[in-house]
């Protein structure tokens, strides 16, 4: 049995991301260090004991449809109702509709835990803390009383309805309809696609929040509304009423994540007896103003996705880990501390290739967890702050740099460490009977959906390094630079040339900066473009660089950690300056080989 790393979890929170002091400056709420160690000790043990083996046997069983319902993999539903009264749902979740308002921050750790176990299980609870983000922000009091309390207890599920055939990353394109009834209410027609949990066997009722188009909107993303959609029309005493004309058609074979159904949603086809077609729907917000409105529950969910990655590279690293601690192959002495007796083969662990595939693992999944646990934190502290506006401003500026880079980043570091897990494996790591397998085809998704880590990558370079007029990216790296002063400090043998290595990538990273944004002053969007997702690494790699130099110089740090950012900052780290490069000088040729991809079109 394998167990979510409590430990580097708890460390990252307090010691890295800074909630050790957050909590007491008493900016955590109800949060206290002997709190926080006891919940992250029952997630960990409820991932292990009642998730992971669930997780294995659902990837394999898949979610199935028959006539309009879904079917999850057996085992699955028992899990949910065990989920719920844990009171996982309502972790973070606003006390105004029950739920125990602690720190987003701690909600992602936890996240972390049940993506390390099964992420298509938990793909369902993200979108409903999703919704209950979006309707907490833009619903109106009578949405929010009747679907609020519903969602955060987990007797009712939601999901996020924006892709369509004809629109996926380009929202603007969409076509599903909305009309205006007499009663103040809408009526919903046309087609969602991939629609996580759109339809499955947890609850009674499903919460639709879906994007459609009024007739007199405007084109493009200004003319979309957001609508709530529930399966079941609710009654004036909460009770249930008919069922809405809305079903699930079909579920997609997937690479990964068998469990998660993800359907094809049709809306308002007509096929509720006695009623005219229209799937009943309550506007979110204003009319018009709906993608403003999603956008809070897609950073939400942007930042778990980040979260899904993590989780599954330390999955697949503990699994990898066992395996070269108990595999023997050859003779290996350089690396060993005590090597084998003469004529017996060395377990893999201590083959120099090996032990590298296996550190690069850990040090990127620390690497992209410490980036998007600070990002979790910077939205805490900007609701700590909120009586002081430009404190506040500060932090929610800090979360929109770094969100971009919790999505892309740690989901790339996910599908990267998956597939190292599987080298480590050999032919072992290819057949399914070892389940490293299933981490590669699990991850796979991460980087996709959410908004592709390409669309991650304009938005950091085309929006969030501009805020403030640059002011929120330059706060930032002089934080950084702190660190590395303090690294630079400590002069011990050990860090070896962690300080050097990190001075280096900073001052690579501010010039990439530097450049991105003259280049878009400039008007020169396609150049920035060019190198964003180059840069989103450079910068991902770099931040978290230094993050793991700021746990090895902490109190209390120990030389494992000093151990790990050390090769970090010299064996990773190098990529960065490579990354700059491409920042800096990638476009021209890109431009130039752009035409090869024509040849012989049409």
């Amino acid at each position: 049995m394998f167990t979510p790393p409590v430990g580097d979890i708890a460390y990252t929170l307090k010691k890295i991301v800074g909630l050790e002091a957050a909590m007491e400056n008493g900016l955590t709420g109800e949060l206290t260090p002997d709190l926080l160690d006891a919940i992250l000790e029952e997630a960990a043990r409820f991932a292990a004991e009642r998730m992971a083996p669930l997780g294995v046997s659902g990837d394999r069983e898949g979610a199935s449809l028959k006539d309009g319902a879904v079917t999850t993999p057996k085992g699955w539903k028992e899990l949910y109702a065990d989920w719920i009264a844990g009171g996982w749902n309502g972790l973070s979740s606003p006390e105004a509709f029950g739920g125990q308002g602690l720190p987003t921050v701690l909600y992602a750790a936890i996240s972390e835990m049940w993506n390390f176990s099964a992420m298509g299980f938990a793909l369902g609870p993200l979108l409903t803390s999703g919704a209950v983000e979006a309707l907490h922000a833009h619903g109106s009091k009578e949405l929010q009383e009747t679907f609020g309390p519903k969602l955060v207890s987990g007797e009712w599920m939601g999901t996020m309805n924006l892709t369509e055939p004809q629109a996926g990353s380009d929202v603007g394109a969409l076509r599903t309809r909305a009309e205006r009834a007499g009663d103040g209410s809408y009526r919903i027609f046309g087609q969602k696609i991939y629609i996580t949990y759109g339809e499955h066997d947890f609850t009674d009722n499903i919460v639709h929040l879906v994007l459609a188009r009024l007739p007199d909107a405007p084109a493009g993303v200004k003319g979309i509304s957001l609508f709530l959609v529930p399966k079941f029309l609710v009654k004036p005493d909460g009770s249930l009423g008919r069922r809405n004309d809305v079903k699930c058609v079909s579920i997609e074979e997937k690479l990964g994540i068998h469990g998660s159904p993800t359907c094809t949603m049709i809306y308002g086809d007509g096929d509720i007896a006695g009623e005219e077609p229209g799937a009943v729907g309550y506007l979110v917000g204003e009319e018009n103003r709906g993608l403003a409105c999603m956008f809070t529950m897609m950073n939400n969910a942007r930042l778990m996705v980040g979260i899904e990655g993590i989780g599954i590279a330390e999955g697949a690293y503990a699994k990898a880990l066992a395996y070269a601690r108990d595999r023997r192959q050859g003779r290996a002495t350089r690396l060993a501390k005590n090597p084998e007796p003469s004529g017996q083969m060395s377990p893999i662990v201590d083959h120099p290739d090996v032990a590298r595939m296996l550190l690069t693992m850990k040090a990127l999944s620390g690497a992209a967890r410490a980036v998007a646990y600070d990002c979790g934190f910077s939205l805490d502290m900007a609701k700590a702050h909120a009586a002081d506006p430009a404190a506040a401003k500060r932090w929610t500026e800090r979360a929109n740099l770094l969100t971009p880079v919790a999505k892309a980043f740690g989901s790339d570091i996910g599908v990267e460490a998956a597939s190292l897990g599987i080298q480590v494996h050999g032919g072992m790591g290819y057949v399914e009977e070892t389940g490293a397998a299933r981490f590669l085809r699990d991850a796979r998704i991460a980087p996709i959906y959410e908004g592709t880590n390409g669309i991650q990558a304009i938005d950091l370079v085309a929006r969030k390094l501009g805020q403030s007029g640059g002011e929120a990216v330059t706060a930032y790296f002089a934080e950084l630079a702190e660190t590395v002063a303090a690294v630079r400090g400590r002069n011990e043998p050990e860090f070896g040339d962690t300080a050097g290595a990190l001075d280096i990538a900073l001052a690579d990273l501010k010039e990439s900066t530097r450049f991105l944004l003259e280049t878009l002053a400039a008007g020169e969007a396609d150049t920035a473009q060019a190198g964003a997702t180059a840069y989103l690494r450079q910068f991902g790699l770099t931040a978290g660089a230094v993050y793991l130099a700021k746990g090895a110089i902490a109190e209390g740090a120990g030389p494992e950690r000093i151990a790990l950012a050390r090769f970090m900052a010299e064996n990773l780290l190098t990529e960065a300056s490579a990354l700059k490069r491409r920042v800096l000088s990638g476009a021209a040729s890109l431009a130039a080989a752009h035409d090869l991809l024509l040849a012989g079109a049409a």
